[in-house]
């Protein structure tokens, strides 16, 4: 199936920790460090390096070494090759700070340091693992394993706004209390309005339960069994890990806060901005405070609609209490832009690719997309929707059996971009566990910033490319972030008329990139009507684009590379468009700027 939910609008219409990586510590020349000391380790080691300085009787004489060593009450277990002694501590230990400080007080010494134990980047022993090709295959999967020896998602809560919870063992233990905010008691099934059970009731329907749409034609078109699509969801990002069975979550130690928002029919938007609302910790009437708050919200929903005051109102109030709200961008092979929540401005939109690294077939595309991730294809895009030919290429995940109401618990692939988003929820909660301090807009410059390129092709614009989330989650401490540069306000494009602008403000330090990224997002009938330039904060212009004649084709949905590498990257850049012939108009929809 197609894992996006929709919301009322359309149905109307192992730990495999390498546990000794450390970040050497910074030392004043006069001064011995450890690198790293003893307070940076968490597994136990039995010996200490201790190099000397040249010209001293121990950088070359065994005896004096060992005479030193002795002195120390520790013993010389070799000499290496680069002339350090390793040294005996007698026992393991997690703690040798005085052993340390003796040597580091030695002026002799010129440097000490732990001689750890490395840990293999060992498979998970989970049964489904092998797969779960889009945590960790070459081509198109998300480089998920060497990213938790660095980060497994402790300490952070992921809110998924979806259908509720159904329980599944894989999960039991991860999930925090949630709240079930569909006040519709009838599509509910719990015969209530809001309470604090978000439990999965089913969200099956029969042809035409739900209306008709605009054609006049049922609304399902077929009948539908349950899809327990929050369950798959919560387990791709946090699934128990090592357990010896089922699934791998990507932050497996962080917990999951079910909210129900859809049911029977979908869901109602001032339902689901609630629900966003109170997540992030804000007030929402009548329903009792969050008690713990969650740093990312997941919502693999949505329909087609522009990006409505009450979503935008709820999104910025979570992304000001410091949440980042990622978006699934739909499952409809057309602009995102006309996607709602997807095409509100402060999200992290998510396309969905597949096991050979393209745009999924079903994926949205289009300038406001963010981040591409594994959304798996259960068939191939010639097949006949519904039917499922090639499971191996789906994402496996957390399900249950119960074709209405819950059954056995399972594992079952899916597709979807509501299966790709929950891959960035999860990479967003790796990165905020390892710096808790990070904003939203660093999180989604950090992802975005960091991502490979796309494997094989999309049409249309993919965002940054295939998030990598070893690569994002080892920049956290050394890559400053751009801060997250887009503008979605609409600016109208006068026919034949005067150049318009539309700006975005920059903080970020330095010069820009001679690889800047520029993506426009413009409706436009008879596209070669229009010239396009940067405009960098200095006033010299790049030309993206030139008009021509004979390009008839409607919209401009690109990114262009500039080197803007002579620029100060602070200020104020602007997007300007101009309409050079009569007989067409359009307007700017989006536009995004990454400085480096």
């Amino acid at each position: 199936m197609n894992g996006l939910r929709r919301t009322s609008v359309c149905a109307a219409a192992v730990s495999a920790a390498v546990f000794s990586i450390v970040t050497p510590a910074w030392a004043a020349p006069a001064q011995i460090q450890s690198q790293p000391d003893s307070t940076q380790v968490n597994r136990p080691f039995e010996r200490l390096i201790v190099g000397y300085k040249p010209g001293t009787a121990e950088a070359s004489s065994d005896s004096a070494a060992s005479d030193d060593v002795r002195a120390k009450g520790k013993s010389v277990h070799r000499r290496m090759s680069s002339g350090a002694v390793v040294v005996d501590l007698g026992a393991k230990t997690a703690d040798a700070d005085s052993a340390i400080q003796a040597f580091k007080n030695d002026p002799d010494v010129a440097y000490v340091e732990p001689d750890l134990l490395m840990q293999p980047f060992a498979d998970p022993n989970d049964t489904e693992y092998s797969r779960q090709w889009d945590l960790f295959e070459a081509t198109a999967g998300m480089n998920v394993p060497g990213a938790w020896s660095s980060s497994t998602g402790a300490g952070v809560t992921v809110a998924v706004i979806d259908t509720g919870y159904v329980a599944h063992s894989d999960l039991a233990g991860k999930v925090v209390a949630g709240y079930d905010f569909v006040s519709d008691s009838a599509r509910a099934r719990d015969n209530n309005g809001r309470d604090s059970n978000p439990a999965d009731e089913g969200d099956w329907v029969a042809r035409g339960e739900c209306g008709t749409d605009a054609s006049g034609q049922p609304v399902p078109a077929a009948d539908q069994a349950s899809s327990w699509h929050g369950t798959h969801v919560a387990g791709t990002i946090a699934a128990a890990t090592n357990n010896a069975k089922g699934i791998a979550g990507i932050a497996h130690d962080a917990k999951i806060q079910p909210l129900r928002v859809l049911a029977k029919c979908g869901g109602a938007t001032s339902d689901i901005a609630d629900a966003i609302t109170w997540a992030s910790g804000g007030t929402v009437s009548g329903v009792p405070a969050n008690a713990t708050p969650a740093k990312v919200v997941n919502m693999s929903l949505g329909g087609q609609s522009s990006c409505s005051t009450t979503y935008q109102n709820a999104i910025n109030g979570a992304v000001n209490r410091g949440t980042s709200v990622v978006v699934a961008a739909g499952n409809s092979n057309m602009n995102v832009a006309n996607f709602t929540p997807a095409n509100c401005s402060g999200v992290i939109t998510v396309a969905a690719t597949g096991r050979g690294g393209d745009k999924a077939f079903y994926s949205n595309y289009g300038t406001r997309i963010d981040i591409a991730a594994p959304g798996g294809e259960t068939r191939r895009g010639t097949d006949t929707p519904g039917t499922i030919t090639t499971p191996e290429n789906g994402i496996w995940s957390t399900l249950n059996a119960g074709a209405t109401v819950p059954g056995a618990e399972n594992y079952k692939p899916y597709q979807g971009t509501s299966m790709a988003a929950p891959h960035i929820a999860g990479l967003a909660a790796l990165l905020v566990a390892k710096k808790p301090s990070l904003t939203p807009a660093q999180v989604k410059d950090l992802i975005k910033t960091n991502a490979r390129p796309l494997p094989g092709t999309c049409s249309g614009g993919c965002g940054a490319g295939l998030a990598d989330a070893t690569k994002t989650v080892n920049a956290v401490d050394t890559t400053p972030p751009s801060g997250g540069l887009e503008n979605t306000t609409d600016v109208a494009i006068p026919d034949n008329g005067t150049a318009v602008t539309s700006s975005i403000t920059s903080t970020v330090t330095g010069n820009a990139s001679s690889t800047t990224k520029v993506g426009v997002d413009i409706v436009h009938t008879y596209r070669g009507d229009l010239v396009i330039d940067l405009v960098a904060p200095d006033g010299t212009a790049y030309r993206l684009k030139n008009s021509s004649s004979s390009d008839s084709a409607d919209n401009v949905v690109a990114t262009y590379t500039v080197n803007a590498s002579s620029e100060v990257a602070a200020g104020t850049w602007k997007l300007r468009v101009q309409d050079v012939y009569s007989g067409d108009t359009g307007y700017i929809i989006s536009w995004n700027l990454t400085l480096r």
